[in-house]
């Protein structure tokens, strides 16, 4: 397994409950400022292996990525039951929820 990737999977990991991420910042913290793609990959391959917080991953203007229904629903739920305000459209408002792990510039 890559560095990148193995950072990357650990970011993920320790992003606490009730609190998201996006995949920009997870791949800049993980070393490739320009990587937010890698982390879509990593997410969607490497979730259940590795039991990822799939679902504490947003996209950087504060929305849920997923376009698909369900997965969309899902995440939704998830997040709400971890107590983070979804709205119907799927925005999180960053300036409450976003993790910023120490030593985060």
């Amino acid at each position: 397994m890559r560095a990148f990737t193995e950072r990357a999977i650990t970011i993920i990991t320790n992003i606490p409950e009730g609190r998201v991420m996006t995949y920009g910042q997870i791949a800049a913290l993980a070393g490739s400022p320009r990587g937010a793609r890698q982390i879509v990959r990593i997410l969607h391959s490497m979730s259940k292996k590795y039991k990822l917080p799939w679902h504490r991953v947003i996209n950087v203007k504060g929305k849920i990525g997923l376009q698909e229904e369900e997965s969309f629903t899902l995440q939704k739920m998830y997040l709400q039951s971890e107590g983070v305000v979804v709205s119907e459209a799927g925005e999180i408002e960053l300036s409450l929820y976003q993790h910023h792990p120490i030593g985060e510039e």
